[in-house]
């Protein structure tokens, strides 16, 4: 989970969740919150002990392997380059223009409205755009990537314009703020850079693989979990439908909460150990509990950019990489993280962006 810089260019970033005041969490005569970003929604991260945040153990869960986004250490090698001309040559590609000028192949399609499949003929004049670029090696993410210059990846994520299935290729280039802005960053923003949420797992934690190499394909019972440097392959389209993950009253509902805060899902309240259930088919992108504020927490890709995140699971029953179906139990609820009592915290999330899961969930929980 990265903040989001205060740039200009990025000014309009997608809202990031954090606990209402009514949210359960647990409160202390000493209990603090760090500063919030700019967009006032404070964000944490499971190496920063919150006050009344309690760090999930999750005992006799699937066992995880290392984080993608820790595993592959990232150079900060970034080159900087001036806007430019480029006259296309017999036998060019737009990746072979993007490695000749040191430019992000998607970069100059967009500068020049290229679509796919991205075809340039011999004479065209392409506007290279200028800017600083890090060049994407094997099994790099973009979260490592992120903070290996101590920017948020949302931003990155913004000024490349990327979509689903978010998954990095080897020789990429991606476009990151100027050395200028970054220098411009507060310390606050510089710290919020190595936190961690929901977005940024969803988007960032998959690792580069070569350009041709298509992504594993999922499995229903994995024999162990997959390496960091494994990418996962979602599903092509989505069915359209979600149940409830699981049955009971609603504590927490989606929206402003006040002071500041937002709730990016609802939270429904549970009994400890109750079977949290798959809102639809899809692959499991992500398992543990990194982010300290959800506890036990589990994101599942439903394809067309759809994912669905259940936060509070004191036990995960799957891993990354696993398919599941539509109804299947992957974990347990419980009182991890911020809360005091037994819930589940249910997202719906289109692309980048939470929506409310009451618009897209049956009206009868049963």
């Amino acid at each position: 989970m990265v903040a989001a810089v205060a740039l200009a260019a990025t000014s309009g970033c997608i809202p990031h969740h954090a606990p209402p005041e009514d949210y359960g969490r647990l409160a202390t005569p000493t209990d603090t919150q760090r500063p919030a970003p700019s967009h006032g929604q404070p964000r944490y991260d499971r190496d920063v002990r919150e006050p009344g945040v309690r760090t999930a153990t999750l005992p006799g869960s699937v066992g995880q392997p290392t984080p993608a986004w820790v595993a592959e250490k990232v150079l900060p090698d970034a080159q900087t380059i001036v806007d430019t001309t480029y006259v296309v040559k017999p036998g060019d590609t737009l990746r072979a223009i993007g490695n000749r000028t040191g430019a992000g192949s998607e970069a100059i399609a967009r500068a020049n409205a290229l679509t796919a499949p991205f075809a340039v003929r011999t004479g065209q004049r392409l506007k290279i755009p200028g800017g600083r670029y890090h060049l994407v090696r094997q099994g790099q993410t973009g979260v490592a990537i992120a903070r290996a210059y101590g920017i948020g990846w949302s931003t990155v994520a913004d000024l490349n314009d990327l979509q689903p299935p978010y998954i990095l290729r080897n020789g990429e280039r991606l476009l990151l703020p100027s050395a200028a802005e970054t220098a411009r960053m507060t310390p606050e923003q510089r710290a919020q850079a190595f936190s961690l949420d929901i977005d940024d797992l969803a988007t960032g934690s998959e690792p580069a693989i070569p350009a041709h190499e298509a992504p594993k394909a999922a499995t229903a019972t994995p024999r162990k979990p997959l390496h960091a440097d494994v990418a996962v392959a979602t599903p092509a389209a989505f069915t359209g439908r979600f149940q409830w993950p699981l049955t009971g009253e609603i504590i927490g509902r989606f929206g402003p909460a006040g002071d500041g805060r937002r709730n990016d899902g609802i939270n429904i309240a549970a009994d400890r150990g109750e079977d949290i259930h798959a809102a639809a088919d899809g692959v499991v992108a992500y398992a543990g509990s990194a982010i300290a504020v959800y506890g036990g927490l589990i994101l599942i890709k439903h394809g067309d950019g759809w994912i669905t995140a259940y936060g509070h699971a004191e036990q995960l029953l799957v891993t990354r990489g696993q398919s599941v179906k539509r109804g299947e139990v992957i974990g347990h609820a419980g009182a991890t993280g911020s809360v005091n009592r037994p819930q589940l915290h249910f997202e719906i999330r289109n692309k980048r962006t939470p929506v409310d899961p009451l618009r897209y969930l049956p009206t009868s929980q049963r």
